[in-house]
């Protein structure tokens, strides 16, 4: 019995995917291309199908266009930067923002933060799932559907990051015969657009200015969160592979999303004259679109579902000390996504989406300053990341106000109070003054209060300056 005992234990330690310390040296063995894979799960999703095709249809394919390679090019350097910080300290956002300028306190109200909007992009991808489904099966209430599609993801999240990779990787190759069907198909379909679909403009709307301000407004909604997921798998990146690994899993994702997925998404939306996926998909591929569908909402879901988990997990051991372990907030997080899906999420979509998008860039901007200038190039605090209580203090000013004065700010500005320029550009503008923050106040409190007292057990191969 006591063997049995001991392999389950070993069984929980190994699925607990270390929420609440770094990965030991030990376990950061998962190769690049393992872990680009995974991220994967986020850039299939057919959301950025459905971004793509409402840019091009109210603002034109090339503003459309123009905006996809601003939001590689920013979320691409920024997730670069994060995922090498990640991989280096074997920690996730969650665990790097205690020493990374918040305190355990501050830290864990950003780990909030980051899991409700990993709820409400569960309850968004979960609801175009079901509004495909529902298109093809009316029969079947909605509300059964949720249900359904809600909790067919904690299953498939309950043995951590190496299931999430067998998924990710079976699922992939599916994925791409899908994808490639609903391409050919659509060819095959006469165009409801003469010209070619990059020339396609609506009346009365011109390249540049406000249409294209508008476009960058509807990116910043999702690029502040690609690059802060990919610490939660960066962590475990094998230390020979920093560099490479790094650039792929900041870039490959980005590429995908805005540039693979968002440009057939225009192309798609042009051709057929419809901004809605769950619509067009089904109408190309038929039963085979509702499976797709079902395949890409899924992949993203399991991922969304992993990390409201481990931030939720942070945010309890933090305020609380409740430690239930990780598979207790996979269901958690689960449940609150069906919730908001039977409560019907989507018609607030775009006020929850403004607040993310500015919050989200604001933390990494924050992160990526306190990594780069405050720790590297200024010498300000340690050279490590602290990740335990005992050592940080509750809170610290150079994060904590940062992030209030900044996304405070940029919320206001994306509510149009400031005029249509900063309206649009609200999360960028949030980011840069957050950075200029971040230095001053680290400046001002000459690092203070960083930590309480020296940690002896930090490799210095995690150091990160």
């Amino acid at each position: 019995m006591g063997s049995v005992k001991t392999a389950d234990h070993k069984v929980e330690q190994t699925s607990d995917d270390y929420s609440l310390d770094r990965v030991p040296r030990d376990k950061r063995n998962m190769g690049w291309l393992t872990i680009t894979n995974i991220t994967f799960g986020i850039a299939t999703a057919i959301f950025y199908f459905q971004m793509g095709s409402v840019m091009a249809l109210q603002f034109g394919a090339i503003n459309a266009i123009i905006s996809a390679v601003y939001a590689i090019i920013v979320a691409g350097i920024l997730g670069t930067f994060i995922a090498y910080l990640s991989a280096k300290s074997g920690m996730n956002v969650n665990l790097l923002s205690r020493g990374g300028g918040f305190g355990y306190i501050g830290a864990s109200l950003t780990s909030f933060i980051y899991a409700t909007n990993f709820i409400m992009y569960c309850a968004l991808e979960g609801l175009i799932l079901v509004s495909a489904v529902h298109t093809f099966f009316p029969v079947i209430p909605e509300w059964v559907l949720i249900v359904f599609f809600g909790t067919i993801v904690i299953p498939l999240n309950w043995f951590g990051i190496k299931q999430l990779d067998k998924l990710q990787k079976w699922s992939l190759p599916i994925f791409f015969v899908f994808l490639i069907a609903a391409i050919v198909m659509a060819f095959n379909t006469p165009s409801v657009y003469g010209g070619s679909f990059w020339t396609f403009m609506p009346e009365g709307v011109q390249v540049g200015g406000t249409a294209l301000l508008l476009c960058i407004g509807m990116q910043h909604g999702i690029m502040g969160l690609t690059p802060l997921l990919a610490s939660d798998y960066a962590r475990f990146l094998k230390p020979k592979d920093l560099k490479i690994g790094s650039l792929a899993i900041g870039f490959i994702p980005q590429i995908f999303c805005f540039g693979v997925m968002g440009g057939l998404g225009i192309w798609f939306g042009v051709r057929l004259g419809e901004p809605n996926p769950g619509v067009y998909i089904v109408l190309l591929l038929g039963i085979g679109g509702v499976l797709f569908t079902m395949l890409t909402q899924i992949r993203i879901n399991i991922t969304n579902i992993y990390s409201g988990s481990l931030s939720l997990s942070n945010f309890f051991e933090n305020i609380f000390k409740f430690k239930p372990g990780r598979r207790f907030w996979v269901v958690v997080t689960g449940v609150a996504a069906i919730i908001l899906m039977l409560s019907g999420i989507v018609d607030y979509l775009t006020a929850v989406m403004t607040f993310q998008g500015v919050f989200l860039l604001t933390w990494a901007a924050i992160l990526v300053t306190d990594a780069l200038i405050v720790k590297k190039l200024l010498k300000i605090g340690p050279a490590y990341y602290e990740a335990k209580q005992g050592n940080l203090f509750k809170w610290n000013p150079v994060g904590v106000i940062s992030l209030i004065v900044a996304s405070g700010l940029g919320t206001i500005a994306a509510l149009g109070f400031m005029g249509t320029f900063l309206q649009s550009t609200a999360a960028f503008f949030a980011a840069i003054l957050a950075a200029i923050l971040t230095v001053i106040l680290a400046v001002y409190t000459k690092g203070n209060y960083y930590i309480k007292k020296e940690s002896n057990d930090v490799s210095k191969e995690d150091y990160i300056a």
